[in-house]
């Protein structure tokens, strides 16, 4: 080759190269996604072969920037890992602010760990973390997933908070002889569908989506994110073959799974006969067994059975004296039917900001198992993991659900209790005597019920130093220089003790008067987020009562001079009073407060309205006592 067709073809090269420009180049992504992002996905490919009933592959490939410190969660790479789910393949590229390569792992590279609590495997997480030492920083994920079930097929999730979307794609490919349902949930994209020999071919696109905000307290990802659900109507898992065109169906799968695993040896049932001989009411049979269950099992996290679903024996729980949710629920129920007393487990999906499975649509959107004895008018629900939980009691974890009764005829969802406010009680009664030098000894009596009973139960086995900082943050009491908490002696295990010594009571001091709160405890301490532009309904924990005394037992020479104005405030969703008098012949102040949550969700067009209740409950409790204090007579020399 002549050496000026060299130096040509070096110069084109050369041209070529510098000329290419980042295929990540934030620049031209639009502003509509990327506008208050903190990651931004440039392309997602989603793809989902059903290849027979017994295994699912799934090919994923991600490339994504992150632009800042608020989304340094999307670099870290997390997949678990089970006896049905395998990572077959994984890759990590990561990328410059100029589109070149710096980084690149393979499986090989990750690391491996395993979860639960060491009783027994439950599944491995394979992970690698990405480090940024500068924004933004572009990452490529690709893996292989082999899933030997089709009860679970994955959803389409195709955004997140702070997630701006370029383009993503899901595509699933289901042999012509597995029926395949789909249900978009806050979103209605529909697929295009197409067909090949064997096979139809669904796909779904997304492209140009600006970023979902957060929103505190709102409903969890789960629930209220855009996603598309999938069901095979004819599955298998662990080789149990099932069919979920149906609840009822779905119901007799899951019953065939617990046939046979609620009988107790003969030993055991006398046991339960002689436990409840005395009893006068089957509800009174059927709290003595829980009660037992309470005492003498514990609950352990792990996933025991059919990939998660299908218990050990009562038996084998029996023993153990430990199980997971399915395990103690079925141990409850054998032991009610060892006397006769019929009852159904019922899974659910559990926790306080989830909404309640689609009627409409059958699937496996469950997590958690609890227990039911239908009654002719008021069923009774039983949650036989906690060793607190009053009987007859969910709480907000599982209220307001649609539950599946597994029955011998099959799956029936119903619906479990509504969260009651009265259900969660905190009642506070505190005498405080104030000495002269303005330090103070407090004594509180706290009556519980419901979610509050569960909170002092938990408190009551933390160290000092977390039990302070629920006295401090929680409660909103000034910290104390020495405190004991302990269960009240002679009482009902709904009551528990407080003592504190407080080296300064006042807020502050201004000659001879004292600014002092009006309560040792703050009734509300948390101030809600913003209403404006809020699109997602709130979720408190649970709805509750609260009710507190509060007693200051002054010294000679001190008196109150000015008294917090009585208060009440009222909106749809709660109620507020305070009120403070003297006692004259004691020296003696009394402060009331009432604080009432009727429910736990508040609608979005609401919300505003509940906001501003509390903001004016905080605003109340931030009234002070003032109180006057003689100044000693000088003498005349």
């Amino acid at each position: 080759m002549k050496k000026s067709n060299i130096l040509l073809a070096i110069n084109f090269i050369c041209l070529f190269v510098t000329g290419q420009s980042n295929p990540y180049d934030l620049s031209k992504v639009p502003d509509v996604v990327k506008n208050n992002a903190s990651v931004i996905m440039h392309l997602e490919n989603i793809d989902m072969q059903i290849d027979n009933p017994e295994r699912i592959s799934v090919k994923v490939h991600r490339i994504f920037s992150v632009l800042n410190e608020d989304g340094k969660d999307a670099l870290l790479f997390n997949e678990y890992s089970s006896k049905d789910i395998s990572l077959d393949e994984a890759e990590i590229k990561v990328y410059d602010a100029n589109g070149k390569q710096i980084e690149k792992y393979k499986k090989k590279d990750m690391f491996t760990t395993a979860v639960g609590e060491g009783l027994i495997e439950d599944g491995y997480v394979t992970f690698r973390p990405i480090l940024a030492k500068s924004y933004p920083i572009t990452v490529e994920f690709k893996y292989e997933q082999t899933i030997k079930s089709t009860l679970n097929i994955p959803d389409y999730r195709f955004i997140h908070v702070k997630e701006g979307i370029v383009e993503s794609n899901y595509t699933a490919k289901v042999p012509k002889d597995i029926e395949l349902r789909y249900k978009g949930f806050n979103t209605s994209i529909q697929p295009i569908i197409t067909e090949d020999p064997g096979y139809k071919m669904y796909k779904w696109t997304v492209k140009d989506l600006s970023p979902i905000e957060y929103e505190e307290g709102s409903a969890s990802p789960k629930s209220k994110y855009p996603h598309i659900s999938f069901v095979a109507n004819n599955f298998s898992h662990y080789g149990f073959h099932g069919d979920l065109s149906s609840w009822k169906n779905f119901g007799l799968w899951i019953n065939n799974l617990y046939n046979g695993l609620d009988i107790l040896p003969a030993n055991r049932q006398q046991f339960f006969a002689d436990l409840t001989k005395n009893a006068s009411t089957e509800n009174e049979k059927i709290k003595l067994i829980y009660n037992y269950l309470q005492k003498n099992f514990r609950y352990v996290s792990i996933q025991l059975g059919i990939g998660g679903l299908r218990p050990y024996s009562a038996e084998f729980t029996d023993q153990k004296k430990y199980g997971d949710c399915k395990a103690l629920s079925n141990y409850m129920k054998a032991a009610l039917k060892s006397i006769g007393i019929k009852s159904h487990v019922a899974i659910i999906n559990a926790e306080y900001n989830e909404e309640p499975v689609d009627p409409s649509f059958p699937s496996n959107d469950f997590n958690h198992v609890i227990l039911c004895i239908p009654e002719p008018k008021d069923s009774v629900w039983l949650e036989c993991t906690s060793s607190v939980t009053d009987f007859n009691e969910l709480g907000s974890f599982t209220e307001n659900r649609n539950a599946l009764l597994i029955t011998d005829e099959g799956g029936v969802l119903v619906s479990t209790p509504k969260s009651q406010s009265a259900a969660n009680i905190i009642s506070t009664t505190t005498t405080v005597t104030v000495a002269d030098d303005m330090s103070a000894a407090t004594e509180t009596i706290f009556t519980t019920k419901g979610e509050f009973r569960r909170m002092i139960s938990s408190i009551l086995q933390e160290k000092t130093d977390e039990q302070k900082k629920f006295i401090v943050f929680y409660l909103g009491a000034k910290q104390p220089d020495d405190f004991i908490i302990s269960k009240e002696e002679n009482s009902d295990e709904n009551k528990t003790k407080l003592k504190m010594l407080i080296a300064k009571l006042p807020e502050f001091i201004a000659s001879n008067k004292c600014f002092i709160n009006p309560r040792t405890y703050k009734i509300w301490v948390s101030k809600l987020p913003k209403s404006e532009n809020r699109k997602f309904d709130f979720y408190f924990h649970f709805p509750f009562e609260k009710y507190d005394t509060t007693i200051f037992k002054f010294p000679i020479g001190m008196t109150p001079d000015v008294l917090p104005k009585e208060q009440e405030i009222k909106c749809d969703y709660g109620l507020y009073k305070s009120k403070c008098w003297l006692d004259e012949k004691t020296n003696s102040l009394y402060s009331t407060t009432t604080l009432i949550l009727k429910q736990h969700k508040i609608p979005v067009a609401d919300y505003a309205f509940v906001k501003k209740f509390f903001d004016a409950v905080m605003q109340d409790d931030s009234q002070r006592l003032v109180t006057k204090k003689q100044e000693t007579e000088k003498k005349a020399f």
